[in-house]
């Protein structure tokens, strides 16, 4: 349960950023880490990361929080390119 709650607030995050929403994809792996593995399209790839990592710093900040008030051990914001 509340790794989809995770899954859709990432989705929900990366979504809000980009230019092309439908191609998203975000991958949950492992029980105790969460690792969330985020594929955006190429040319979006700069619009997640940000300025000097930013915006990705911040997501996984709020990643982190909302998956300590879900009693997660830990949940890690991986982005493939």
């Amino acid at each position: 349960m509340s790794e989809e709650k995770l899954k859709d607030l990432v989705e929900y995050m990366v979504k809000s950023l980009v230019d092309n929403p439908d191609q998203v994809e975000v991958k949950v792996q492992g029980e105790e880490t969460m690792d969330f593995r985020l594929k955006v399209a190429k040319e979006d790839t700069g619009k997640v990361i940000g300025k000097g990592g930013n915006t990705a710093n911040s997501m996984r900040t709020i990643l982190k929080a909302a998956a300590s008030k879900l009693n997660v051990r830990r949940a890690v914001l991986n982005i493939d390119e």
